[in-house]
């Protein structure tokens, strides 16, 4: 059996990769609110936290400079935006809030998944320096402040 070394994330990359584990730690708090019966209302408080904070800017600055590095017609791409829209759409349902939880949940994770394991390293082997830089250029890196006004998931 043949073991692959994983691809490391070239420097322009890195910070969406960080902040991809934070959207993976979103994931594991929403699961564990479940686990412990937490009202979804105080879920969602912290969800909508979330995703004005840290996942819009997120995915605009992905679909502006990462995105365009592949063919917009690339399966890829077109696989990613449309997730993009999907979570969206879940991250602002107010109709059904335990279900779009839920789903948020896991899809938030395959999501952050497929993007780390086959969209980013196909980004990265034909992406140019210039390309790189641009990220770079546009995408300044800024630690991540977590809301503890309601930590539920403790």
């Amino acid at each position: 059996m043949e073991i692959r070394k994983p691809l490391k994330r070239h420097k322009s990359l890195q910070p969406f990769s960080r902040e991809h584990h934070h959207t993976l730690l979103l994931s594991w708090k929403i699961r564990t609110g479940f686990h412990k019966n937490i009202e979804p209302e105080r879920i969602k408080t912290y969800v909508d936290w979330f995703y004005k904070n840290h996942i819009e800017s997120h995915f605009e600055l992905e679909e502006k400079y990462i995105y365009p590095i592949l063919d917009s017609d690339h399966e890829y791409i077109k696989k990613a935006i449309s997730e993009h829209r999907r979570l969206q759409r879940l991250f602002e349902d107010t109709a059904d809030i335990e279900r779009s939880l839920s789903l948020l949940e896991e899809e938030l994770e395959q999501h952050v998944r497929f993007e780390e394991r086959i969209l980013f390293p196909e980004v990265q082997k034909v992406a140019t320096e210039e390309q790189l830089k641009q990220i770079d250029k546009h995408h300044t890196e800024v630690g991540f402040v977590e809301n503890v006004a309601d930590e539920f998931w403790k």
